[in-house]
């Protein structure tokens, strides 16, 4: 896109992902003046990439809790277009090494899987229908593994509970969730009707949606616009300064990890408390996407490997866009520890897992690949819920026009519904400066 001269803008939007698009899209709506900064594609991490065909998203385009997902808000209120397509808990399996059981995912799995058996399940219920009713908060300051210590959980609900969060959380290491974090998420999640869903058309179908929103609304957009530096006074952000020319603003909301920003608010007020968060240790998977041309039916749609913490989903039997007539899309993840980064010998051994994996449970896939695509280190979440990080805070105090959004930030769910939640809210912060404008 063209450089824009330096203009007055209501609100300056720093990064184009499900944050920064679903805030543009909100406020533009809202009848404010916004301009949307990116230095890439719009998106972010949530992209959604061609090839041969196959239409591979960089992380599944999964949303949780879906009837209680602010997306559903920003669905309503903006008259956005998503074609939901809902998990089939069902057709979910735990692979427990010898065979394969149901996946505890709502009532009726919980009393026909084989995970655990007789009492353990009944104790199991149990702590669910406390989770549900809010009977249990947890504590910030308590690990879920403490809480459950504490509690005199027996081994096997323990299990159960951290084999639920590592694959709800995207991590290796659940027992280290602040235990308040730990229920919060799972009183949303039983409460749902909907649980898991998947968007038809993958991430770049909600971001077109978002983009019409924008301008339709007249909204700018401006692409490869990497933000260099900002001037701040000692109160308030006054202008950001891009390659693609300055912007000023009356409100910025910025929606880039901690990382980021600190480089560009360098020399200002604001980087001392950009600091307290630029150490985050994001969660990272490695993911493995396969195309195949012919489909390979099996009776699931969800295989979760129990012991090596892997998990195979076909999107293409909810998503079926993402694939040429006759074909099927395959997503492997395999969480991963941030030593697992630094170890060569151990990504190779995920990918083994991974394959070996699909040669169990999708039998001829080789013979039938069109395209792989591997991810050796995604981030899955640039926050990783764990007792010694805290997450970012909406708005600086000491800057009243300086707002912060994404999934490193405070809100609800996980993954992209934090995302969501935190720009959600920062755009309610924003209008309420200006009553007139909340309609």
């Amino acid at each position: 896109m063209e450089t824009q001269e330096a203009s007055l803008y209501d609100v300056v939007i720093v990064g184009g992902g499900l944050a920064g698009l679903s805030a543009a899209a909100y406020l533009s709506e809202k009848g404010k003046k916004v301009a949307l900064l990116e230095r890439g594609n719009l998106g972010g991490r949530a992209v959604t990439l061609k090839i041969k065909n196959f239409a591979f998203n960089f992380g599944a385009h999964a949303i949780y809790g879906r009837d209680s997902s602010k997306l559903r808000k920003f669905e309503k209120e903006l008259g956005i277009h998503i074609d939901w397509q809902d998990f089939q808990p069902n057709k979910a399996k735990y692979d427990i090494g010898d065979r394969l059981t149901d996946m505890p995912a709502n009532i009726q799995g919980l009393f026909n899987t084989s995970v655990i058996k007789g009492l353990g399940k009944i104790k199991f219920t149990f702590e669910i229908f406390k989770t549900m009713l809010h009977v249990e908060h947890g504590h910030p300051h308590l690990s879920i593994e403490k809480w459950m210590e504490e509690k005199n959980v027996s081994e096997d609900v323990q299990e159960m509970m951290l084999t639920l969060a590592s694959s709800n959380f995207f991590t290796r290491e659940p027992e280290r969730i602040p235990s308040d974090v730990f229920f919060n998420y799972y009183q949303r999640l039983f409460r749902t009707n909907k649980p898991v869903a998947y968007i038809g058309g993958g991430w770049q179908a909600l971001i077109n949606e978002f983009v019409r929103i924008i301008e339709k609304n007249n909204g700018a957009i401006i692409t490869k616009a990497k933000v260099e530096s900002v001037t701040a006074g000692d109160t308030k952000v006054t202008e950001v300064h891009t390659t693609q020319g300055s912007f000023k603003g009356e409100e910025f909301i910025f929606c880039i990890p901690p990382k980021e920003l600190e480089k560009i608010v360098a020399g200002t007020k604001i980087e001392h408390f950009i600091k307290q968060y630029s150490s985050y240790e994001p969660s990272y998977v490695y993911v493995y996407d396969i195309g195949l041309q012919n489909r390979i039916e099996v009776p699931y749609t969800y295989i979760y490997d129990k012991k090596n913490k892997i998990f195979i989903t076909d999107v293409s039997h909810y998503d079926k866009t993402c694939v040429p007539e006759g074909g099927q899309l395959l997503q492997a993840i395999a969480y991963l520890t941030q030593e697992d980064l630094q170890n060569k010998e151990k990504i190779q051994e995920y990918h083994e897992k991974i394959e070996a994996l699909y040669d169990k449970h999708f039998a001829g896939w080789r013979e039938e690949l069109v395209v792989p695509r591997v991810s050796k280190r995604a981030a899955a979440q640039e926050i990783k819920w764990t007792m010694n990080q805290e997450p970012m805070p909406l708005y600086l105090p000491d800057y009243r026009n300086v707002f912060f959004a994404g999934d490193w930030c405070e809100g609800q769910g996980q993954l992209s519904e934090l995302s969501f939640s935190s720009a959600y809210e920062v755009s309610q912060l924003v209008l309420q400066k200006h009553p007139s404008s909340l309609i």
